[in-house]
């Protein structure tokens, strides 16, 4: 059997969980590695054995044998480094946020159909065990017609640092770095209602906290720079107002003064309600009585395997034809919602989307 060649577009922290995912499919390659710091591209080149090595992705999707590749570069380089792997006819596993815009994001869509090849987003919520359940109950009517979600993503002191504070690479804080996982899983169960409108803030209030003492919970970046830059906000807050009437309220945070570290997201129906906090739970009435449910199994999300689950199902797309279940398409309609909420945010006032 012919492998799939697949090449890594930037090695930093989350290249490991594509690596790793990548290394435990049998029908996959791990072939080449590209990153701009040679250090950390020798590094991971020799913890994992990879012997093809490059400083310039172009040099590295100059390989004809190569089928794939996964970009995991900071966000500034997410549309270059896809559009230039596309128009060398290789399909493209992006990280999410898909790009810092949506201008960007259509860009690498256009490129994607002119050159017939595959650009699957990293959304990566999707392949989640409690997401996959979830679509069992909404997909047999359980909770009726979800009219209203919630969704948090709030860090106490998590500025992961490096890139991530410097808008020019990041393209932002926790609103597209964070706040993009929860409002795609939300709009993904309610049925990908169309965006119409956005009222949006940010705050930059308490920036990164160097000097904070934390608890020991590790949101770093792979890159330690001489410089530290932080000009994104440390947090923000949107709702958002679908097509079918729908809404959803959501907020995130770098910084913010909390207990602690949460990650909530909620449902509300006609029939029932869910909350996955991360275990899930849902709320319904039983013969007249209020009513809580809780599985038995474990419903409770797992990020072992997670990755994974996402890798297999790109793999399998490429090679099968499987319909891809993160295509391009939401993540243009993810970036509009972003841009929207960020404009919102400079202005004042709700922004309506076409």
């Amino acid at each position: 059997m012919n492998k799939l060649k697949v090449g890594i577009i930037g090695t930093g922290s989350i290249s490991n969980e594509h690596i790793q995912a990548y290394l435990k499919n049998p029908r996959v390659e791990l072939y080449a590695f590209c990153d701009i710091n040679p250090d950390q591209l020798a590094m991971m080149a020799e913890k994992y054995g990879v012997t093809r090595t490059f400083t310039d992705y172009n040099e590295m999707l100059a390989l004809p044998e190569l089928d794939a590749v996964s970009v995991c570069t900071w966000n500034s380089v997410h549309a270059p480094a896809t559009i230039a792997a596309l128009n060398a006819g290789k399909n493209v596993l992006c990280e999410k946020p898909m790009a810092l815009n949506a201008e960007q994001a259509r860009q690498m869509k256009e490129a994607a159909d002119k050159n017939g090849k595959l650009l699957m987003i990293g959304f990566v919520r999707r392949y989640g065990n409690d997401c996959k359940i979830m679509e069992d109950f909404v997909n047999s009517g359980y909770f009726g017609e979800i009219y209203y979600s919630k969704a948090t993503y709030l860090r106490r002191n998590g500025n992961p640092g490096g890139w991530f504070g410097d808008k020019s690479r990041s393209g932002g804080g926790p609103l597209i770095d964070l706040g993009v996982h929860v409002i795609d899983l939300t709009r993904y169960l309610m049925g990908k209602p169309r965006p119409v409108s956005v009222y949006g803030a940010t705050f930059q209030k308490l920036l990164n906290r160097p000097n904070i003492i934390s608890d020991g919970k590790a949101y770093t970046s792979s890159t330690r720079e001489e410089k530290v830059i932080c000009d994104v906000e440390d947090l923000a807050t949107a709702m958002i107002r679908y097509d079918n009437g729908s809404v959803l309220h959501f907020e995130a945070s770098f910084s913010l003064n909390i207990k602690k570290d949460e990650g909530k997201i909620e449902f509300f129906g006609t029939k029932g309600g869910a909350k996955l906090d991360p275990d899930l739970e849902m709320y319904s009435e039983i013969n007249n009585y209020m009513a809580d449910v809780k599985l038995t199994n474990e419903t409770s999300l797992s990020f072992d395997g997670l990755f994974a689950a996402e890798i297999n199902h790109y793999v399998d797309c490429i090679l099968d034809g499987v319909p891809c279940k993160s295509p391009a398409e939401d993540g243009i309609t993810l970036m509009e919602i972003l841009d929207a909420a960020y404009e919102s945010a400079r202005t004042g006032h709700e922004v309506i989307l076409s």
